[in-house]
């Protein structure tokens, strides 16, 4: 069993603006926020809005050849990156640094220094190799499950309990595989057996360049172990239903479901002893791989371990080693064309194991509070937009209607930074010892875990990092997040046009605050409790209008045979229509107050509103890639995060003429408003 965090909340790629200050300040793109030289108006609105909108960018973009798409989140998310590199090589090279420097600069110039790193060979993995060779029964094996750093067939963490988010409990579900999900494994398609042919290879690769026995024969046996246990794993559109995922178990139900796993000692070696039950998300696949585990050879266990384990620290070991994992993992699966400058690999290494150090250093720099100030009064006009349609939508009862507006009530909004930064002081950071780094800090994020389990939950800890380009809603909380980083040029402009504003940034919070109503935001109260508060009648109208959404999006397909999944996407496809609509209710609030916007570009405030809303996802994939996202990613391409939405939204086809026959065009009664 794999011990490591897991979360539930619903995390979106971005793109944010800001209401338009008073001065006449320029934006920053275009003379009102975007620039129309992106759009091709060859294409007709109705027809496909997303190329109307982003139409010439698509054919003048290139996609850099290190990275799997394009677009202005991969831009924000470079011009981070170069921020995060100042500070954290600026403390690699200050001979004055605190204890904090010291472990920030440390970790990255262990990480950088290539040629000692080359030098030492697979010597480091000795130490960590030899525990799995030392492995001689499956308890041994068990006690390297529970390890922080090596690979586990069942993954357990810690989290708000479901049904009581005041405490903590401990999580067991199904892990994540050498490949991305269950469908690498079992799907006949001539691209996935390719993919299947270079992962065999990889494996090969892996244990020649480590000094691993087996060859062939053993990529052979650790893809037959990988594929039974996928055949035993949920889809993820299943595990997107959180009623089915809250199992919580005692220890003898634990050992009735998957008796192989000997949790009393299995839990207790992980300093999970005083856990009364465990809540599995995935029973099935649990059990599965319980049997599974009995039944697999302890040798072959031992050689998958050892493959993983060189494979998943590749970034810390030689050059060699690393290229093997960039070809497959970036190249075959992702079509990316050539690995990331290491600077830049760096710069996500420190994030990963030091990210709010390196967060409470970047807020000083590149968060004014002119940001905070302006998203508040986003979110409190977003808020009462939410409250005015919730309050006169027409499906619900009144009860549920009171319900939902408590819920919006209670909605926690946190921007920028935490209240409160992580303590580091006891992780150990030793120069020049990259791999034994990666794992110390695995081992104290673990501990770090450990040391809330007893306590209530704590309310003020953050998912993301101040230097993260997204946003995110956490269920179990009710809370909204938005990170400073992402409040910057290209997308954080006080002085561009407020249609922009709101199209933007204003379907950005709208779309957070929606996935508290989402398909599995719904079913959790105010508190964060996951409470049915909706009749059975008002449920039933939800569901009608979720299920037509799902339908919409399942008939879309980016490529021959290949169609997106509306079930797995259904929560950010609601999130998205839930923002657009609540975020146009804001912007006619606005224009109410202020006056109606004048004409700019030839263009009325309402078609900037929803040209706004399209730039954000103004977004170029490599086809991997996006095969790749279709297969395992709630997310929708963001063609379709546009073209899917505004064909349900009643403004967008007066403010562009579209009219039946249009390809998007949908008759009245078959579009989807759930807000």
């Amino acid at each position: 069993m794999k011990f490591k965090m897991l979360s539930l909340a619903t995390a979106s790629l971005l793109a944010v603006c800001v209401p338009a200050s008073a001065n006449a300040a320029k934006p920053v793109y275009g003379s009102w926020g975007y620039d129309p030289a992106a759009m091709d108006s060859s294409v007709k609105p109705g027809d496909d809005f997303w190329a109307y909108v982003n139409g010439t960018w698509d054919k003048k973009t290139q996609i850099a050849a290190d990275r799997a798409s394009a677009g202005p989140f991969v831009t924000l998310s470079d011009a981070a990156e170069k921020d995060v590199r100042q500070i954290v090589e600026g403390l690699a090279n200050d001979p004055n640094r605190d204890r904090l420097g010291q472990q920030v600069g440390d970790y990255y110039g262990s990480f950088m220094d290539e040629a000692a790193i080359e030098a030492a060979g697979t010597a480091p993995l000795k130490p960590y190799l030899d525990e799995i060779d030392a492995a001689k029964t499956r308890a041994q094996l068990l006690s390297l499950f529970v390890k922080p750093g090596f690979a586990s067939p069942v993954d357990v963490s810690i989290i708000p309990d479901f049904k009581n988010a005041e405490r903590y409990s401990a999580i067991a579900g199904q892990a994540t595989l050498g490949m991305p999900s269950r469908e690498y494994y079992l799907d006949d398609s001539a691209k996935m057996k390719a993919h299947r042919a270079a992962y065999r290879n990889y494996i090969v690769t892996i244990q020649k360049l480590a000094g691993l026995p087996g060859g062939e024969a053993a990529a052979d046996r650790i893809i037959a172990l990988e594929t039974a246990l996928s055949k035993a794993q949920w889809p993820a559109a299943e595990r997107r239903d959180i009623d089915k995922i809250y199992n919580p178990m005692n220890r003898a139900q634990l050992a009735k479901l998957a008796p192989q796993f000997e949790w009393n000692a299995s839990l207790a070696k992980a300093g999970l002893g005083s856990a009364r039950s465990v809540i599995v998300t995935e029973p099935s696949a649990v059990a599965g791989a319980g049997k599974i585990f009995a039944s697999t050879p302890l040798s072959t266990w031992k050689e998958w371990l050892a493959f993983r384990f060189v494979s998943d620290h590749a970034s810390v070991l030689p050059k060699a080693i690393y290229d093997a994992r960039f070809n497959f993992y970036s190249k075959q699966l992702s079509g990316v064309q050539a690995q990331r400058e290491r600077w830049k690999r760096g710069v996500a290494a420190v994030n990963g194991a030091l990210g709010e150090a390196v967060g409470e250093i970047y807020v000083k720099s590149h968060y004014p509070a002119e940001s905070e100030r302006q998203m508040t009064e986003l979110i409190g006009n977003l808020r009462d937009a939410y409250q005015e349609r919730i309050t006169g939508n027409n499906w619900m009862d009144e009860a549920t209607r009171k319900a939902a507006l408590e819920k919006l009530a209670a909605f926690e909004p946190r921007i920028g930074h935490p209240v409160k930064y992580i303590d580091y002081s006891s992780m150990k950071v030793v120069k020049g010892d990259p791999l034994g780094n990666a794992m110390r800090a695995a081992e104290f994020d673990w501990q770090l875990e450990l040391s809330r389990f007893p306590k209530p939950v704590d309310r003020t800890l953050w998912g993301m990092y101040p230097q993260t380009i997204n946003a995110y809603y956490n269920p179990l909380a009710n809370q909204i997040t938005f990170p400073a980083a992402i409040l910057q040029p290209p997308f954080f402009d006080p002085n561009a046009d407020a249609a922009v504003n709101y199209g933007a940034i204003g379907a950005v919070i709208g779309h957070e605050m929606g996935h508290g109503f989402d398909d599995e935001g719904r079913k959790f109260d105010p508190k964060g409790n996951l409470r049915d508060w909706w009749s059975p009648e008002a449920a039933k109208a939800y569901a009608g209008r979720t299920d037509a959404l799902v339908k919409q999006y399942n008939a879309f397909s980016p490529f021959p045979g290949v169609n997106l999944n509306g079930k797995l996407t259904l929560g950010e496809n609601l999130g998205d229509l839930s923002g657009v609509e609540a975020a146009y209710a804001a912007y006619k609030k606005y224009t109410a107050k202020h006056g109606e916007p004048a004409v700019i570009d030839g263009l009325t405030g309402d078609q900037r509103f929803f040209i706004a809303y399209a730039q954000a996802w103004q977004e170029k994939d490599r086809e991997d890639a996006e095969r790749q996202q279709i297969l395992t990613d709630p997310h929708s391409p963001g063609k379709y995060r546009v073209n899917g939405i505004v064909r349900n939204v009643d403004a967008w086809y007066k403010a562009f003429n579209v009219q039946p026959g249009d390809k998007l065009y949908l008759p009245p009664e078959q579009r989807v408003h759930i807000w």
